[in-house]
C-alpha cells in the first residue's frame, strides 16, 4: 500500500461525532482491551451498547462518554469496581468532576491490598462462572 492509499485510509475512518463505534474503535480510542469492555457490560447495568447480527457491538456517544468516566473513576481516581458501580447507581458524577471519597476504615480504601484483592475474587468468580458454560 502506497502512502497516498494509506492516508486516504485514515481519512475514510474518520467519522462524526455521533457516529456509532464498533469495539475495536472504542478499545483504541480509549487504550483500553476490547475483554475489559466486555466485561464492563457485565459489571455496569448502565452500558448498553446497541448489539446486531452475531453479536457486534455498536457504542453511542453516551456510551463512550460513560465508559471514559468509568476508566477515569477505576484507573485514575482509584475506585474499585464496587465503588465506581455504587456512584452510578447513586447518580453518577459529571464527567471531569472528582468524586470524594467517603470515609472509609484504611483497609477498605481504593488501591489498597484489601480493595485489590476484593476485585481479583470478583474477577476469580467471573472466571469460574465462565468456566463453568
Amino acid at each position: 500500500m502506497s502512502d497516498d492509499q494509506g492516508e486516504a485510509g485514515r481519512l475514510r475512518l474518520r467519522k462524526a461525532p455521533t457516529a456509532f463505534r464498533t469495539i475495536s474503535e472504542v478499545a483504541d480510542d480509549l487504550h483500553i482491551p476490547q475483554h475489559v469492555l466486555r466485561f464492563w457490560e457485565t459489571k455496569f447495568p448502565q452500558l448498553k451498547p446497541l448489539k446486531r447480527g452475531g453479536g457486534r457491538r455498536y457504542y453511542r456517544p453516551e456510551d463512550i462518554a460513560l465508559l471514559r468516566r468509568i476508566s477515569d473513576l477505576l484507573y485514575t481516581q482509584g475506585y474499585t469496581i464496587k465503588g465506581v458501580q455504587r456512584l452510578l447507581r447513586e447518580g453518577g458524577l459529571a464527567e471531569g468532576e472528582q468524586a470524594e471519597l467517603p470515609p472509609q476504615e484504611p483497609e477498605a480504601r481504593p488501591g489498597s491490598l484489601q480493595a485489590v484483592l476484593e476485585e481479583l475474587e470478583e474477577l476469580a468468580e467471573e472466571l469460574h462462572a465462565l468456566a463453568g458454560r
